[in-house]
Parts: structure tokens; C-alpha cells; sequence
């Protein structure tokens, strides 16, 4: 708090780095764990969400990874991100759960040296109103949870969480230009999983109902005699 002229001026305090509050923890000051599983929690929740999808486990995942990013916390260098290096722990905890389940299956990797073209910016839809909000989130939601998971982790961690492409293959251990392909791979299958999901619907599209047919008609059926 600064004084000046006689006036209490008030300075905000800016949140510590996550790497001054690693290093406080490790001095003994526990407490503020819980600073960085706050700052966290939406991140590594998206990361490992990617991979296991059912609700409990992910809560059950996410635990696991904050008590082996406490138990190795000594060995976090610095070198990457906080979050980066917490990612990469939440990730390989999802993906030890699928492998004791028998059910993970790794696509094979893309060429050595196979390209794709420049990165497209996909717009975020921007509806009128929450309720179409909600829809469009939903829709989305839907349709990540059908990629493969070698595609549903990349696009998770690179378009939701807007990783950059290297904090994206720090964190699955990848190549950066395999990173660069599998979010072109999943937005390519997102546009058509989606597309199928809107055909369905494109026949019901700017319906025209009977309330807004009968106020039509009867505008117009008023209207008629007062043209003659």
C-alpha cells in the first residue's frame, strides 16, 4: 500500500509466477499448491478430458497428476512452461488408464517431412443468443469427442487451450510438424462430422411456423381490402 498527498493509494498485488510459487512450495510453504491447481484446474482438466471422456475418471485423473506433479515437483527444471510440464503429466496419466483397459490404439505417424499448407483460422461461431450459444457448444463438443484420440488431444490442447505449437509437442512429446498435421487431420474430420450433423437438420432450417404463418396471413388478408 503506497501513500501520496495525504491519499491511501491502494497498489494491486500481481499473482506470483507459477515458478516463484513452485519454488515457494518446495521451500516448505505447501499451502500454495493449491494456487497452481486453481490456475490450473481448466487446462489440465481439457487435456486429460481429450483422452478419457468419462466425467469420474477424468476427476480421478486429474488428482493423480497434482500428487505426481507435488511428489516430482523438485524436478520441474523451468525449462518448459508450468503448465506444459503439468499437461504432459495428466496426459500420460489418461494415457496409462487406457492402456491398463486395453483400449488404446495409436494411429501411426505421419511421414517424416510431410507437409500440409498454412494453418486456416477456424472462426469461432458467433450466435445471436446463449441458447445458440449452447447449441453450437455443444455441437462442437460432440464431434472432438468422436476424433481418434491421437487427433482429439492435439486439437483440444492446440484450438481450445490455444497452446502454441510448440507447448502442444512439448507436452505429447511429438514433433512439431506431426503436431502441425494431426490439427489438420482433426479439423478436416471436425468439418465433416459436423457437416453430417447440420445435414440432418438442413431441412428444418428457417422454419416457418404456424404462429409467424397465421400473423402473415392475416397482415396481409387485413391489408387486401384497402387496396380495392
Amino acid at each position: 500500500m503506497a501513500v501520496q498527498a495525504g491519499r491511501t493509494r491502494v497498489v494491486p498485488t500481481l499473482a506470483p509466477a507459477d515458478d516463484e510459487v513452485v519454488a515457494r512450495v518446495l521451500e516448505g510453504d505447501v499451502a500454495l499448491f493449491e494456487v497452481l491447481m486453481r490456475r490450473h484446474n481448466p487446462r489440465l482438466y481439457r487435456a486429460i478430458r481429450s483422452v478419457l471422456r468419462d466425467e469420474a475418471e477424468v476427476e480421478d485423473a486429474m488428482q493423480q497428476a497434482y500428487l505426481q506433479a507435488y511428489a516430482h515437483l523438485g524436478d520441474f527444471q523451468g525449462q518448459a512452461a508450468f503448465s506444459t510440464w503439468l499437461v504432459r503429466i495428466g496426459v500420460n496419466e489418461a494415457l496409462m488408464r487406457l492402456r491398463g483397459r486395453g483400449r488404446l490404439v495409436l494411429a501411426a505417424e505421419p511421414p517424416e517431412g510431410g507437409r500440409v499448407g498454412e494453418e486456416e483460422h477456424v472462426a469461432d461461431p458467433s450466435p445471436e443468443d446463449q441458447a445458440a450459444t449452447h447449441e453450437a457448444r455443444a455441437l462442437l463438443e460432440q464431434a472432438v469427442d468422436r476424433l481418434p484420440l491421437h487427433l482429439r488431444t492435439v486439437y483440444v490442447l492446440r484450438e481450445i487451450e490455444q497452446l502454441s505449437t510448440a507447448e502442444v509437442a512439448a507436452a505429447l512429446e511429438l514433433g512439431e510438424e506431426a503436431v502441425k498435421v494431426r490439427l489438420h487431420r482433426a479439423r478436416l474430420a471436425l468439418r465433416e462430422l459436423i457437416a453430417a450433423r447440420v445435414g440432418q437438420s438442413a431441412p428444418k432450417a428457417f422454419g416457418f411456423l404456424a404462429p409467424r404463418c397465421d400473423r402473415v396471413v392475416a397482415a396481409v388478408l387485413a391489408a387486401i381490402p384497402a387496396r380495392r
